[in-house]
């Protein structure tokens, strides 16, 4: 059922199944020449749900005249839907700052005009959000409720009391890199005469501190995944000799295995079930010690007999590493599968690590035996040459100067003293 409102022929609300969406056309798109629409929807049917949106068409109404007229007075959420529409970027990240501009940033700020949003907001915002990333009043109230009764007791029920909870550093900075992509564009479409984000004073990135496993829990974790099975165990072993991500390990196929070169040619990285470029958007080659080289055939071979006795025939495009759903190696294993048995792994052992983890132990064991930075980060497939390895692993950096200091020493002349 769809209803155009009285007088508003631009807009209307259209009832699907148990919500109600509503539609405001919003005029031609300029490059396109398609007719553009702007939608939202909302849950209900009943007269509560139609008020809602009612409420909801006057806004969009507004947004739409907004679109013709910009310039005086466009809101930050209109802007904000616009820099979404118009800017590309990863799936995953596309995800993730949507889910930061409904939930924090839009109940917050979207219904200020963008060009009175001025960098002492901001700070305010972001200082609020350091307190309690809900943003309460300091009073006390509940949650959620544990009972739909009205008049239910919430002691009894033990119903879940507020507890601030400030929002970390690094989420509040992903949330200042939105807002400052979205007034960066808003100023380039003549929107805006600044950027107040620029001037902003966001929270201070905390230094990294990576926690790689100890030589002695790496032997016992590798040891560990063996004994679980032949193929896990060189899973972990190669994330360990390589330090590779986790969505270039999985998605590694055979083709980019070259055993009689003893090297892997890493060109994708899965996310989100997805074949995409690696993290850097850069091709690397990483070569293979020998015993890693042997490993791999003996895989090799194991995913060979399998096929066969699927009555199914082996070819170069199939994944390295798979999950027990798929013991064809169709498709690749479940990174989130990965994650979440490694670290159950780690549990038995009485091991507090992750999987992350062994790409810094990888780091660290060849930083600490003198391996130059530039090829660390050349292995690891960090870019900047070497400015990333550097800032992460910056302690280990220290321990193999002073390593390379004593070796300089050694082998310098000792000097004739004078008694």
């Amino acid at each position: 059922m769809s209803r155009a409102v009285e007088g508003r022929s631009r807009g209307r609300i259209e009832e699907r199944g148990s919500s109600l969406r509503v539609v405001v056309y919003a005029g031609t798109d300029p490059v396109t020449g398609k007719r553009s629409y702007l939608r939202e929807k909302v849950d209900g049917t009943d007269k509560a749900a139609q008020k809602r949106a009612e409420k909801v068409l006057n806004r969009l109404l507004t947004q739409a005249d907004e679109q013709r007229a910009p310039s005086s007075s466009v809101t930050l959420s209109y802007a904000l839907d616009e820099w979404m529409r118009l800017t590309e970027m990863q799936d995953s990240t596309r995800k993730t700052y949507e889910g930061y501009i409904k939930r924090t940033i839009k109940p917050a700020l979207g219904e200020q005009p963008a060009k009175k949003v001025t960098a002492r907001t901001l700070e305010s915002f972001y200082n609020e959000l350091r307190r309690c990333r809900a943003r309460c009043d300091g009073k006390p109230f509940i949650e959620k409720h544990k009972s739909l009764e009205a008049d239910h007791d919430c002691q009894a029920a033990e119903c879940r009391a507020h507890k601030c909870r400030p929002m970390a550093a690094s989420t509040v900075r992903q949330i200042h890199a939105i807002l400052s992509g979205t007034f960066g564009a808003a100023k380039r479409w003549g929107w805006l005469n600044e950027n107040p984000a620029l001037i902003a004073r966001r929270p201070k990135q905390k230094a990294p501190e990576p926690d790689p496993p100890t030589a002695a829990e790496a032997a016992r974790l590798v040891e560990a995944a063996f004994k679980m099975d032949a193929d896990w165990g060189t899973l972990v072993w190669l994330a360990m000799t390589t330090g590779v991500r986790r969505g270039e390990l999985v998605g590694l196929r055979f083709s980019r295995v070259d055993l009689d070169a003893e090297v892997i040619d890493l060109r994708f990285n899965w996310v989100g079930g997805k074949e995409k470029d690696t993290k850097t958007h850069q091709n690397r080659r990483i070569a293979l010690d020998s015993e890693t080289v042997t490993l791999l055939r003996e895989h090799r071979k194991r995913v060979e007999q399998r096929l066969k006795k699927l009555g199914t025939k082996f070819h170069e495009d199939l994944f390295v590493f798979s999950g027990s759903k798929t013991p064809d190696h169709s498709e690749p294993y479940s990174p989130n599968a990965v994650t979440q048995r490694y670290k159950d792994m780690a549990t038995r052992l009485g091991i507090k690590t992750h999987l992350h983890a062994l790409r810094h132990f990888s780091a660290t064991e060849l930083l600490s035996a003198g391996i130059d930075l530039r090829t660390v980060a050349g292995r690891l497939g960090h870019g900047g040459g070497g400015a990333t390895t550097l800032r992460v692993y910056a302690a280990w950096v220290a321990a193999s100067d002073r390593k390379a200091a004593e070796i300089l020493g050694s082998r310098m002349p000792k000097p004739q003293r004078k008694p």
